[in-house]
């Protein structure tokens, strides 16, 4: 069997703990793509999957966008270009669904989590969530999964800081000296963070919760149990 990740620099796994590698030890006999790419944007995935030659036999394809549509903004230097509205958004959106769905038996569209662990974009993130689940309903063979509330559900139980790294070089420090799981939860937890790195990449507990998500989708529908991660 084959699974597909499509998204950004959450799904590559850098900066922050890989729920990939997870997923890799869990499912050995499954063969996985990895196709994430930092920074990547709705437009920048959409541009991107025009000219990459998807393999067309994929058992299942998860597509996880969206979180730098809202995070990009709030950086001075943007390395791709940024759905400018809801609309344009929805736009690329549906086209790159359109291109996934061609190469898989099954779709698993996924919900941008967290810009902030305090909620301080959420606005912005549920509109854009409405929008993915909207067009994953036109579709029989899509299924969603919603991360903001699997993520807002965790962290509704304990005290977040507002820590938000939006100092591209930061970024770049943290995935050059924070490789680590054990060194990269260490300074989560200086930074008053549960579930990521720095407001936006994962951590291990929340590579945990991003892996168990996409563990059900896989027990579901390849192989019809359910099998938690841990």
């Amino acid at each position: 069997m084959k699974i597909g990740l499509i998204g950004d620099s959450l799904t590559e796994g850098r900066p922050g703990v890989s729920f990939v590698n997870s997923l890799k030890e869990n499912y050995q006999s499954i063969s996985f793509d990895n196709l994430g790419k930092p920074g990547e944007t709705v437009k920048s995935l959409h541009t991107r999957l025009t000219k990459l030659n998807l393999d067309t036999n994929y058992d299942l394809i998860f597509l996880w966008i969206g979180v730098n549509d809202v995070y990009s903004k709030l950086l001075k230097f943007q390395a791709q270009p940024v759905a400018k509205d809801p609309e344009e958004f929805r736009e690329y959106y549906s086209k790159i669904l359109d291109m996934v769905i061609a190469f898989s038996t099954h779709v698993i569209t996924v919900s941008p989590a967290l810009v902030g662990e305090t909620s301080q974009n959420d606005k912005e993130i549920k509109s854009l969530i409405s929008i993915i689940q909207s067009l994953s309903r036109d579709h029989s063979n899509v299924n969603f999964i919603d991360l903001h509330s699997v993520f807002s559900k965790h962290l509704s139980n304990v005290t977040s800081s507002d820590y938000l790294s939006i100092n591209v070089m930061r970024v770049m420090m943290d995935v050059l000296f924070y490789k680590n799981p054990t060194r990269i939860d260490r300074l989560s937890k200086k930074r008053g963070l549960h579930l990521t790195l720095d407001g936006i990449h994962l951590n291990s507990k929340g590579s945990s919760l991003v892996a168990a998500q996409y563990s059900n989708m896989i027990d579901q529908l390849l192989f019809n149990h359910h099998k938690s991660i841990q």
